[in-house]
């Protein structure tokens, strides 16, 4: 009774991590959600089978509900939703897409009508002692495949190191790994009363792992509503703390007599240099990223004009005839500004995120020769 009493109680755990999991990708949608939604919604119902195989008997019926869910659907869906959410790369979620295809619908067929043979009985059985030699290796092709999505996973992060967000994402990615793990060594090895013990154990873990990752990231990208007002309650503290310099610019090529008057003499009204600097870049966004990547454009745009002096412009448009598309185009006061502005933190920020909103780019870079435009243009265009 001991271990239908752990068994109910994981699969209990297990709707009810089902039901939150729900909740947080109707809130927060993406494909990372609907994953982890997936793999939960697979090993619950796997464990609901097995309430009734430790209360009857194993059978035929309840072994394949509880190893679709355990041994297949669960760890390979754990993984990939780990892949979404932390591989930016488009082509390698694709690839990886492609990939999940095979290693899902392949074995969900044969593990569905592949031959059983041997007796059950009131424990967790495991896959090898009942299934033949097909079903048993397409199950460890797909469980290689939930390794390699999480390692990749895990190498993605920590070569965007470990600071700020980074730190959530590896928890996340921790989490997921640990509850992979569970699921595939019930699978294998059934573990008796411990089979239920363990799977709590990676019910749970998958649940955290989904709280971590639906909890906010406080930073100026971040599109939650409630931490910006949370900014605005905790102003006063930050006023006593340092705030953050932009990067300042060595002219090359100074004049040794610009220390003595307070830098090189101004450029006269409404004349460009002939040093200036220019790039047009063209982003097609993905259906429904609209909303998203314009958050980030203005987001970016208002710490470009805050921070940085020498881009002299830096605006984003809608193009009314495609709205699929975006253009954003700078100017800085030479090449070193441009450097400067790439190296920001807060646009190696914009860069990083944009590939969840973006399909492609189209970059092209200019070197103004002559230009003029009137003070107020470009007072309108870039406020400081």
């Amino acid at each position: 009774m001991v271990t239908v009493g752990l068994t109910f109680i994981s699969a209990l755990v297990g709707w009810s991590a089902t039901a939150a999991l729900t909740a947080y990708a109707q809130r927060r949608p993406g494909i990372a959600a609907i994953a982890w939604l997936i793999a939960a919604l697979g090993v619950t119902v796997g464990l609901s089978a097995a309430v009734i195989g430790v209360l009857f008997d194993f059978g035929e019926l309840t072994f394949r509900l509880l190893h679709l869910g355990v041994s297949l659907m669960g760890p390979v869906f754990m993984a990939w939703g780990a892949f979404e959410y932390a591989v930016r790369a488009p082509n390698a979620r694709f690839t990886s897409r492609l990939f999940l295809s095979v290693f899902i619908i392949v074995p969900t067929v044969v593990l569905a009508v592949d031959r059983i043979s041997g007796r059950f009985g009131s424990s967790f059985p495991p896959l090898a002692e009942h299934y033949d030699l097909i079903p048993r290796a397409l199950v460890n092709g797909a469980q290689v495949f939930a390794a390699v999505l999480l390692v990749t996973a895990l190498v993605a992060v920590a070569r965007r190191g470990l600071r700020g967000p980074g730190t959530t994402e590896l928890s996340v990615l921790g989490l997921l790994a640990l509850s992979v793990l569970l699921s595939v060594l019930v699978g294998r090895v059934g573990l008796d009363a411990m089979g239920p013990v363990l799977m709590l154990g990676a019910v749970s873990s998958l649940w955290g792992a989904a709280a971590l990752a639906a909890k906010p990231r406080r930073d100026l990208y971040d599109d939650d509503d409630d931490y910006y007002d949370d900014e605005y309650d905790d102003v006063d503290d930050e006023l006593d703390e340092p705030q953050e310099e932009p990067v300042r610019r060595k002219r090359r090529n100074a004049d040794p007599y610009d220390d003595l008057y307070d830098g090189a003499p101004a450029a006269s009204p409404g004349r460009a240099s002939g040093k200036l600097r220019g790039v047009i870049t063209i982003y097609t966004l993905a259906d429904g990223q609209a909303p998203g990547f314009d958050r980030l454009a203005n987001a970016v745009v208002a710490e470009v004009s805050a921070r940085e002096p020498d881009t002299l412009l830096f605006a984003s448009h809608t193009v009314p005839s495609a709205p699929l598309q975006r253009i954003v185009y700078a100017i800085y006061r030479d090449e070193l500004a441009q450097e400067e502005h790439e190296q920001q933190s807060h646009m190696l920020e914009f860069g990083r995120r944009l590939s969840a909103h973006v399909v492609a780019t189209n970059v092209i870079e200019l070197s103004l020769s002559d230009a003029s435009a009137n003070d107020g243009l470009a007072a309108m265009l870039m406020p400081r």
